[in-house]
């Protein structure tokens, strides 16, 4: 199942639904509220009386615009030892001990579509491509074997980031601050767990999905990695988060940047200076996640 929020472009009326092919949705006809969402989809959704709807007289919004948090890992290995290597450090030997995290700006979510960035956060601007796992029970002290469960499905996650802002502030070693704090992109819907099954690679760590992950800016590709490449899977990162404290439906968590996954790791790769300008559009991609697509604007 493919969940969605959305405004109709002639009243600007919001609403959630289901997104029941590559053109229509299937209405819920209550404004976004992802709690309801999911108490539907826990119990069943009975969608053969819901009205439909066409793609093109709607924008689609966040799929989950009510986050009661937002945490981002850092959960591919060969994305931070790429750029160590390149800033000649060797790897951090800490990394394979356990997950980190960090706390992002949950009322700074935005879905497809136009964003509009500050000046001062533009200053080499960047896109990271990400999995966002969206939690559909509460728990904690949650072991690893049993924290996929509490997964209700998954997104697109774009970690917009301010490396100018965020280059200064990590000298003071209190990890990403303002150069992270203005915005995240999410969409185009989250798909449930069951969509994605087939492509599931399960083991004592928990689920993995061989799922292509890419990133195009202006039409073309520059990053390109596989969901199953993730290092510390959402079953251990869920695990180490909830350890003492609780987790809740609603609460969004970013897989941290795939391989390839960001203009930083590639400028320190490839020695270029590339970053986003005014007007790009960056377009990430995952198998079966479909296209999360934003313009930037400077503001």
């Amino acid at each position: 199942m493919k969940l969605v929020s959305f405004k109709y472009n002639n009243s600007q009326k919001k609403s959630c639904g289901i997104l029941s092919d590559h053109s229509n949705i299937l209405d819920l006809e209550f404004k976004p509220d992802f709690q309801k969402v999911n108490t539907l989809f826990s119990n069943g959704i009975d969608s053969s009386n819901l009205k439909i709807i066409s793609l093109n007289d709607v924008s689609l919004l966040s799929p989950i615009m009510n986050l009661t948090s937002l945490r981002d890992a850092y959960a591919f290995r060969q994305h931070v030892e790429s750029g160590r290597k390149s800033r000649g450090l060797a790897m951090i030997p800490e990394y394979d001990k356990f997950p980190v995290f960090y706390y992002a700006n949950h009322n700074a979510i935005s879905g497809p579509g136009e964003v509009k960035i500050p000046k001062d956060q533009s200053v080499k601007l960047d896109y990271e491509l990400e999995i966002a796992a969206i939690i559909g029970k509460k728990g904690q002290d949650i072991s690893v074997s049993e924290a996929d469960d509490y997964i209700m499905g998954y997104t697109i996650m774009n970690d917009l980031s301010a490396r100018a802002l965020q280059k200064e502030e990590m000298k003071l070693s209190l990890g990403p601050a303002k150069g992270k704090d203005f915005l995240t992109t999410l969409g185009p819907y989250i798909i449930t767990k069951d969509d994605i099954k087939d492509k599931c690679k399960s083991n004592i760590d928990g689920n993995r999905y061989d799922l292509n992950m890419y990133a195009y800016l202006n039409g073309n590709l520059l990053s390109k990695d596989n969901f199953q490449n993730i290092t510390w899977t959402f079953a251990q990162i869920i695990s180490r988060i909830s350890n003492g404290t609780k987790i809740y439906p609603g609460d969004v968590i970013g897989s941290g940047t795939c391989a390839t996954g960001c203009l930083l790791e590639l400028n320190q790769t490839n020695n270029t200076d590339i970053w986003l300008n005014d007007g790009d559009e960056i377009r990430l991609e995952i198998d079966r996640m479909g296209s999360l697509v934003n313009t930037v604007r400077f503001i």
